[in-house]
Parts: C-alpha cells; sequence; structure tokens
C-alpha cells in the first residue's frame, strides 16, 4: 500500500527541518500558512515561516531532529486534517512527543500546501492562542 501523498510530504519537511533545508521547507507551506512557533507566538506567511525556522533551528544548536511515530490524514474535496505524533528532540533537548495537528488544502495546481502547522496540538489551548 502506498503512502498518501500528505504524509510523503511530512516526510520531506521532517527531513529538510533536519537538515536546515529552509528552501525546501517553506516551498510546502501556502503563501499565508500559519505555523505555531510555541503556544501563544505565530508565524504568518512564507518570510515569517523561514525566519522561524531559522530561530528554531539556532536555539536548539543546530542538531533538531523531527520525526513521526505515526499519523491518521483526515482527507474531503481539498482539504486535510493531519493527526500526528510528532517526536522532537536536540542535543540540548531530550526527545518530546507532541500531538500535532496540521492542516493542508490543495492549491490551484492541485498540489497539497500546508496550511496550518501546528506540532504543539491542544496545547495551545493552554496559551490561550
Amino acid at each position: 500500500m502506498s503512502q498518501h501523498p500528505i504524509a510523503l510530504l511530512i516526510e520531506k519537511a521532517d527531513k529538510a527541518i533536519n537538515e536546515e533545508d529552509f528552501d525546501t521547507v517553506v516551498d510546502l507551506y501556502a503563501e499565508d500558512a500559519v505555523l505555531v512557533i510555541r503556544p501563544g507566538k505565530t508565524a504568518v506567511g512564507k518570510v515569517q515561516i523561514r525566519n522561524a525556522m531559522e530561530a528554531i533551528a539556532a536555539h536548539f544548536d543546530r542538531s533538531l531532529d523531527v520525526r513521526q511515530a505515526g499519523m491518521v490524514i483526515l482527507e474531503t474535496g481539498d482539504t486535510a486534517l493531519v493527526l500526528a505524533r510528532t517526536l522532537v528532540s536536540a542535543k540540548n533537548s531530550p526527545t518530546i512527543e507532541r500531538k500535532a495537528t496540521y492542516a493542508f488544502r490543495k492549491d490551484a495546481e492541485d498540489r497539497w500546501m500546508c496550511a496550518i502547522d501546528n506540532s504543539y496540538g491542544h496545547e495551545v489551548l493552554d496559551a490561550g492562542a
């Protein structure tokens, strides 16, 4: 059985984040995408997302390792919700498991693009975001 196209995109994004290939990362986002940097703080649009990704890499001493340990993709029409178990670690941080939520939508060229990247999942409720 082949992987869902969105699962392949998330795998590509994780690899690019780990390798600090920010051009590839940003290309996977919609123009108006939202990235939850941490509960209560977001980046909107590709420029802010790229800046946030660079700052996050620096925060983790350029040793960030992001990977998925399971996901469910709920799709209807041009919209998909991804519920994922995301593992985040770095040399200056122990492995943390997050219950992430991602929203994808198809663009005019029928490509899936990340519209909302919320690796913190419901934790954003605690911050009032």
